[in-house]
């Protein structure tokens, strides 16, 4: 009996519990391997950080400066003119503190330019963009000449404004390649001055502009359509969906983050038009025809008035203009379009 007490102690007290008789147990530390310890940083570990920032430096610092010199410093530096009535020569000392804003807002010719400016962004997305997908449509199938066909809608984007505009316009004016073709095959009642009438000056405008981006968004359409998978049109059509169902339900809502990116671009583009309308128009054209933008409004009351500090007022309304509908997109759309991608790279 002795020996199992004795034996019954020892257990008890290697498990660090009392024993019978009240005394108290010392208990022995458990057993394991030690804790490590954090190691203590070399100097040679210390420094291996500085080679991907010097690589991070040369590769971002060229392109870095110039966005700041190219964009940043004019943006600046237009902000400070605006504050002056500056000719373009010499110091800006003729502070007149935010009287050229108050001019810019509270002018009818820059309210009737900008008002061109949202009407030429709204039917810029009304025309170009249906056009622009059945386009991408059509060619997302196999067809003959598909790459031909490709090349002569893109065609029209790469040409330079200049051509463009020199061209149109000598097909529009009032003696003119239409007006003269619509003479010829009877339909004289049709002829108009597409150029020089307020009525429809606008008009011609929207159909020289869709004439010229639509390749852009097009090929843009075109490009997200080929990021579609097949399969998912196919499994579709085997559950009986037709081809329309399909476009609707399927190509569309996957198409949506590629037709919000061109519809941003293809809006402040449109608020910052300049090339075409003042080639085809000029400055006094444009705003007597109704084809005036804030652009051609900044030249002309501006450089071409020998007011530097005005002009660079309203080039900062306008790029206020423009960051706006650029955060309004960052905050509302590119957000919603990103966080699907981050959520499933984090999964």
């Amino acid at each position: 009996m002795a020996s199992l007490r004795d034996t019954s102690q020892t257990t008890a007290n290697a498990a660090g519990t009392p024993d019978v008789d009240g005394g108290s147990v010392q208990t022995l530390p458990p057993s394991g391997p030690p804790p490590l310890r954090r190691p203590t940083a070399s100097r040679r570990s210390r420094g291996a950080g500085w080679g991907p920032r010097l690589e991070l430096a040369v590769l971002i610092g060229p392109a870095l400066l110039v966005f700041v010199a190219f964009v940043i410093f004019p943006v600046v530096l237009a902000a400070y003119y605006g504050f002056f009535s500056w000719s373009g020569y010499g110091p800006a000392v003729d502070f007149v503190g935010l009287n050229n804003y108050v001019v810019i807002l509270t002018d009818p010719d820059f309210h009737e330019a900008l008002g061109h400016n949202v009407f030429i962004a709204i039917m810029s997305l009304v025309l170009q963009g249906p056009l622009a997908l059945g386009l991408a449509l059509l060619l997302n199938r196999k067809m003959r000449f598909q790459s031909a066909i490709r090349i002569l809608i893109f065609v029209p984007y790469v040409i330079s404004e200049v051509v463009v505009g020199i061209g149109w316009s000598l097909m529009l004016q009032s003696n003119g390649a239409l007006n003269g073709l619509l003479e010829k095959v009877g339909l004289g009642a049709l002829t108009a001055d597409w150029l020089s009438d307020p009525a429809i000056a606008i008009w011609t405008l929207m159909v020289i502009i869709t004439w010229k981006y639509i390749g852009f968004a097009t090929i843009l359409f075109l490009a997200g359509l080929q990021g579609i998978p097949d399969e998912l049109s196919e499994a579709a059509a085997i559950d009986g969906a037709s081809y329309w169902q399909i476009q609707r339900h399927i190509v569309l809502p996957l198409l949506g983050p590629t037709i919000r990116i061109w519809a941003f671009l293809s809006i402040i583009g449109s608020l910052q038009l300049f090339d075409l309308v003042w080639i085809i128009w000029g400055q006094y054209v444009a705003s007597t025809a109704g084809t005036s933008t804030m652009a051609t409004y900044m030249v002309a009351n501006g450089r071409n008035a020998g007011s530097y500090g005005y002009g660079s007022a309203v080039a900062v309304v306008m790029f206020l203009i423009s960051l706006a509908v650029a955060l309004l997109y960052q905050r509302f759309l590119l957000r919603r379009d990103t966080a699907g991608a981050i959520t499933g790279g984090k999964a």
